[in-house]
């Protein structure tokens, strides 16, 4: 029985080579083969590998990256700091990394094409070695450097990799391809740390701002050294003055600094289940301040989902389909000299960065039009501006400003409801892809089917052992396992059951019930006052639990409730956040304490919170349950939008598209459609009449009972009468206002009401749109 066994394992060890024949150095005389994918230098504390990395189909680069559980050199998750031939992949096959003795380090294709050499030379024999920092070395015998990595950074920078005036980073060119893009982060002439876009056809810094001086926007050009670095604790320094601290600042975790390719410089920061990176740092909270993403003559939008979109402008086509850096062109002629044969189309809050034609001061927007449409180059412009190109379009955050396009005249009234056709492609998405054809060496047919028969035979040995212990374990282990990942990914305080059994004195001040939990008030070992949600259900109650630390744990605005931690312990599920003192808007309704300066202050408030959640946070949040009861009030009568256990995660641009099989939320607040600006709109009427959603039966003037009718219905009905009486803002206003309100804003927080509650989703405004029309009469 013992000579089979023997021969077999004799088979395995001739045939199956070693999955991985990584090593701490390479010698010089050797070399690493894109066909051995264990083939790879790994640092000696095993924080980063380099090797043949795949950057598309049959398309590798030399690549230096972080290691994690699910990274190697065959998969393409890894985070890629270093790249040494970034814009020449070379093929899966007999393309080789090699050492000679004489101290160059070369890179060949397949076809012996040399790609990359360090073009360096050694008088005794070189070494390549990966250090726990990510750097690459090449050193002779004695020690000397003759090539490092961090000398030629690509689009990343390490903490502690030095960043110089011949240093520069340099993005890839989309989210899908590895090569070199546009952007590039460098010190400039005037020794200030700069951000600029090089496109096949302009150029532009964008960053710092250009719209100030640099001692403005806090730079020093009184430097000659012009050295940056990033510390391990995640500060940042400049020899221009420019610095900033991570938002985990302190924390020893892997960082790195990274020019991403919408052209926004982000610090990223590795979770401690190392596998997840959160950005702790931007330079573009807004990245469509970001120039040259689009290309001339379209609108720039962001997703952090899928990164930039782009649209082309009324009347206007991509330039070339399968790259949107060349932007957009007319489809029409525009005459010149010829005033009365032009037209102007109206963009709303649109803005364009530069190339200003001519300002014309204290003239009316129709003495605009007429200059612009007399000047053979004014393609369009704003009020007192004339553009001669339509670069860096994008539509900026509570901007007000509309633009207007100049077209020939017989065509305004085709294209005045146009709004382009948005592009589901993505700025120059295409993924790098090697063709070559090799002959087949001759193959052993019996020693192959040998040789599966018996990779099979193990192959089930080791499916049989895994399902035997997944079985185990799951039954020893009463955790979700789901809740823990997720949990840990979140970075909130992990509180013990008994912790906040103390703070809540056994749970004995009970503040709020709702179908989901009840919530109690707690003093925490701080000192802080909190507020304990516990979920009832445990089934439901976990789902709700992990729905809401996902979504409530990565946001934060002035308007969005808090979260300071959780509890997952046993059965138990607790959610812990800061405490309002004044509890909700549906208690405070019920009150003489909100005047209607503290009622608008909160619908403004309330509109700027699930704008946020809607257009800023880096994943949109469809709240399904906005009503008085989730809107709570802090010490400064200031709103804080709560409860998202009913609230999912959409990619942007989704939430008109989105197709939700279940109806979620509070009945009398919903519509068929339930999106969030109409169950705001709803709130906003609560607001000004101090009236319940579901009305019940009213009657008519000579007293007879009348059918039930819905809140928006009554305020529709009511503001329809406008035109024949004055007295309909007293009507509906709250009695415990006692006739004391601004009638302006009265009228204004019903329009946009009413506007939310409209049957035509499409019709209505967003968020963002509903607080520029409440701010509308205050700028004013």
């Amino acid at each position: 029985m013992a000579t089979p066994l023997m021969l077999l394992v004799l088979l395995l060890a001739f045939f199956c080579p070693p999955s991985s024949s990584s090593s701490d150095a390479l010698w010089a005389g050797s070399s690493l083969s894109v066909e051995k994918k264990g083939d790879v230098l790994v640092s000696p504390g095993g924080t980063f590998s380099a090797g043949f990395h795949p950057v598309g189909h049959s398309a590798y680069s030399f690549s230096i990256w972080f290691n994690n559980p699910s990274c190697n050199a065959t998969a393409s998750n890894c985070t890629i700091v270093w790249m040494a031939n970034r814009d020449q992949p070379v093929n899966g096959r007999r393309s080789k990394l090699s050492l000679s003795t004489s101290g160059n380090l070369v890179l060949k294709d397949a076809g012996q094409i040399l790609v990359w050499e360090t073009r360096t030379a050694s008088k005794s024999l070189p070494k390549l070695k990966l250090d726990d920092d990510g750097n690459l070395i090449l050193s002779s015998l004695e020690g000397h450097i003759l090539w490092q990595s961090y000398d030629s950074p690509t689009d990343t920078l390490l903490p502690l990799q030095p960043f110089n005036e011949s240093s520069k980073l340099i993005s890839s060119r989309s989210q899908g391809s590895y090569s070199s893009g546009y952007f590039q982060l460098y010190f400039d002439t005037d020794n200030v740390l700069c951000l600029v876009y090089k496109g096949p056809e302009f150029s532009s810094v964008y960053w710092p701002s250009p719209w100030l001086l640099r001692w403005e926007a806090g730079r020093s050009t009184f430097n000659n050294s012009k050295i940056a670095a990033l510390d391990t604790l995640g500060k940042f320094t400049s020899t221009d003055n420019f610095t900033f601290l991570s938002a985990d600042y302190g924390s020893k975790v892997s960082r790195l600094l990274k020019l991403d390719f919408d052209g926004n410089i982000r610090l990223y920061s590795l979770k401690e289940n190392g596998e997840t990176w959160v950005v702790s740092w931007q330079a573009f909270p807004q990245p469509c301040m970001v120039h040259g993403c689009c290309g001339p003559n379209s609108i720039y939008i962001y997703t952090p989902n899928f990164g930039r979109k782009c649209d082309c402008i009324p009347g206007y086509k991509m330039k070339n389909n399968s790259d949107w850096s060349l932007g957009c062109e007319p489809k029409f002629l525009l005459p010149c000299n010829r005033p009365d044969q032009v037209g102007f189309l109206k963009l709303r809050h649109v803005e364009f960065y530069g190339y200003d034609l001519d300002m014309f001061p204290n003239v009316t927007l129709e003495d605009c039009k007429n200059k612009c449409s007399k000047l053979c180059d004014c393609k369009a412009g704003t009020y007192c501006y004339a553009k001669t190109q339509l670069l860096n379009g994008h539509r900026p955050p509570n901007f007000n400003t509309d633009f207007y396009l100049k077209v020939p005249k017989a065509t305004v009234s085709l294209y005045n409801n146009a709004t382009g056709q948005h592009s589901k492609l993505q700025c120059s998405n295409k993924v790098q892809t090697l063709e070559r054809t090799y002959s087949k060496t001759p193959e052993n047919e019996p020693l192959k089917f040998a040789l599966w028969a018996v990779c099979s035979v193990g192959g089930l040995e080791f499916v049989v052992i895994f399902l035997v212990w997944c079985f185990l374990i799951r039954n020893n282990d009463d955790a979700s396992p789901m809740a823990g990942k997720l949990l840990a990914a979140t970075g909130l305080r992990k509180f013990t059951w008994a912790e906040l059994k103390k703070a809540t004195n056994s749970f004995s001040q009970e503040i709020g019930r709702g179908a989901g939990g009840i919530v109690f008030k707690a003093t925490l070992s701080d000192g802080r006052v909190a507020a304990i949600k516990t979920l009832t259900d445990a089934k439901q109650g976990e789902a709700e639990f992990l729905a809401e630390v996902n979504t409530i744990g990565k946001l934060n605005h002035m308007n969005l409730i808090e979260m300071w931690g959780y509890c997952a312990e046993g059965k138990h599920r607790l959610l812990v956040y800061e405490y309002m003192e004044h509890g909700s808007l549906a208690e405070n309704l019920s009150l003489k304490a909100l005047d209607w300066k503290k009622r608008f202050d909160i619908a403004v408030g309330t509109a700027r919170g699930l704008a946020y959640l809607h257009e800023e946070c880096l994943e949109w949040v469809l709240h399904c349950d906005i009503k008085p009861h989730n809107i709570l009030i802090d010490s400064k009568f200031q709103p804080k939008v709560s409860d998202f256990g009913l609230s999912w995660l959409l990619n942007r641009g989704d939430v008109k598209r989105s197709n939700i099989s279940r109806i979620r939320g509070t009945k009398g607040y919903m519509a068929p459609e339930w999106v969030s600006n109409l169950l705001y709109g709803i709130v906003l009427l609560e607001l000004v009449t101090g009236r319940s959603p579901a009305m019940g039966t009213t009657v008519t003037d000579d007293g007879s009972p009348k059918e039930k009718t819905t809140l928006a219905a009554w305020a529709r009905e009511n503001t329809a009468s406008a035109g024949e009486t004055e007295t309909w803002k007293h009507e509906i206003i709250d009695p415990k206002l006692e006739g004391i309100y601004d009638e302006a804003e009265v009228l204004n927080l019903v329009t946009v009401a009413l506007q939310c509650v409209q049957e035509d989703k499409d019709a209505r405004p967003t968020m963002r749109e509903a607080v520029e029309m409440l701010l509308r009469n205050e700028n004013h």
